[in-house]
């Protein structure tokens, strides 16, 4: 009889060890860490971090983890959360797009908060981390085409995956492990309205709450819970639910001879990963050619059509709060063109009732090509073309945004959005102390001592 999915998949987690991970691998979960503890202290004090953190500190429990910023101590399963939604919260962590998106790091708590929990080393951290890129992203790519497609989100995904995170720093057994997977992937499946219309808090919390889900089913699994081993390739499970087409080798075949973490890319604006090419491509045009708000007579955006559904909708020119703003293109183009910057301050609301917003963006159009959606999403392609008042028609074509990893963000870069993420909470001093912990995190003995340092002055 053939090895279930789920099986192969635990079995291959279980196997992973930090002698196994080449050094460039180990070098892009230290960056994706200083990225995303980064995305956390500019989440922290957004509305729904605060309501969530609120809630769980209400809440009795073991101080199992510790929170971001706070340094509150709360139960692991709870931290999670919290952790993972001051993440996730302003948009603005890593992108990976095949088949679907993902956000990895929105596991990256999971392997913080059950290492902290279990007294892992950080080590045994960074393994969590690299499983973690590596089934999120192979998911990805496992539908043709991918649930997306089918109207469902990408946290439909996270289920499976953040079992396997806790479950290694928990030392599951094997048998554990893939109950672990099938107790997740039983209940934790996202529609796709969470991203469609006029977005609310929903948008950001649902990935979190599938990590936070996971962590959970570990735990249960760790007491002998068992889930349905099949969960993918069973009768009524996961492929037979969502429908036909789905490539099996891409999700778990030749694992190990590669890491997926290296195909991952990074933000470098707090928006939707589809609007990054395009943001870029305006913010050039404006700068090259000084062109004023005032002069602008159209702004046509090429792109695929997903993103002319995702972004271009009506709601999109109608943006009433954050949620909605950062996942719509005539928005963040309009306040490109205003602002020649995307900051996280463009989505405050002082930004999105801007009277001058109204002139700008209704003028901004978004048209589907066929050619760029046989591109996609080997490219990322964009075109931009702002015609101008006095008769005049400037375009630029784009193919990868900043921070896909054919166009890298630099140290300088990284250092750049750090600083501006965390400007309300540390000093110069503190930064730079949290940046060595980070980077030299594979020397330290355990993840309390880690999570000491990441929290405010």
């Amino acid at each position: 009889m053939d090895i279930s999915i789920s099986r192969q998949m635990a079995r291959f987690a279980l196997k992973l060890q930090y002698s196994d991970l080449p050094p460039d691998v180990v070098g892009e979960v230290k960056r994706y860490l200083y990225d995303s503890v980064g995305c956390a202290f500019g989440g922290f004090n957004t509305r729904d971090v605060q309501i969530m953190r609120r809630v769980y500190r209400h809440m009795t429990g073991l101080p199992e983890a510790t929170l971001f910023v706070s340094g509150d101590q709360i139960p692991a399963v709870s931290a999670t959360l919290v952790n993972s939604l001051a993440v996730r919260a302003l948009d603005y962590n890593d992108i990976y797009w095949r088949e679907d998106p993902c956000h990895p790091s929105d596991l990256i708590p999971a392997a913080l908060a059950v290492g902290e929990m279990t007294g892992a080393t950080m080590k045994h951290v960074i393994v969590a981390i690299v499983l973690a890129y590596e089934f999120e992203q192979r998911l990805c790519e496992f539908a043709l085409p991918g649930i997306r497609e089918r109207k469902w989100h990408h946290a439909t995904l996270t289920q499976f995956v953040a079992p396997i995170v806790a479950g290694k720093l928990m030392g599951l057994s094997e048998d554990q492990l893939v109950n672990a997977i099938g107790i997740a992937g039983s209940h934790s499946y996202t529609v796709g309205a969470v991203t469609a219309g006029q977005l609310t808090m929903m948008k950001n919390t649902v990935d979190p709450m599938a990590v936070r889900d996971g962590v959970f089913a570990a735990k249960l699994a760790e007491h002998d819970y068992t889930g349905p081993e099949e969960i993918f390739e069973g009768k009524e499970g996961f492929m037979d639910t969502f429908g036909p087409d789905w490539d099996v080798d891409k999700l778990v075949g030749r694992l190990g001879e590669s890491f997926k973490i290296l195909e991952c890319s990074m933000k470098a604006f707090p928006t939707e990963a589809l609007t990054h090419t395009h943001i870029s491509a305006t913010l050039q045009l404006v700068k090259e050619h000084d062109i004023q708000p005032e002069q602008v007579e159209e702004v046509v955006v090429t792109t695929i059509a997903r993103a002319t559904d995702i972004l271009f909708d009506p709601h999109k020119y109608e943006p009433r709060g954050r949620e909605t703003a950062d996942h719509s293109l005539p928005y963040c183009i309009a306040r490109a063109i205003l602002d020649r910057e995307i900051t996280t301050r463009t989505f405050d609301d002082e930004m999105i009732s801007d009277p001058k917003l109204k002139a700008i963006i209704h003028k901004i159009k978004g048209e589907a090509s066929e050619k760029f959606e046989q591109l996609f999403p080997a490219k990322q392609p964009s075109r931009v073309t702002i015609r101008t008042t006095d008769g005049q028609e400037h375009s630029v074509y784009l193919e990868y945004p900043k921070g896909d990893p054919r166009e890298p963000m630099t140290e300088e870069d990284q250092d750049s959005k750090f600083r501006g993420l965390t400007a309300p909470y540390l000093s110069d001093e503190s930064r730079q102390r949290i940046k060595e912990t980070i980077f030299t995190c594979d020397t330290l003995s355990g993840v309390k001592q880690f999570m000491a340092v990441m929290i405010e002055d």
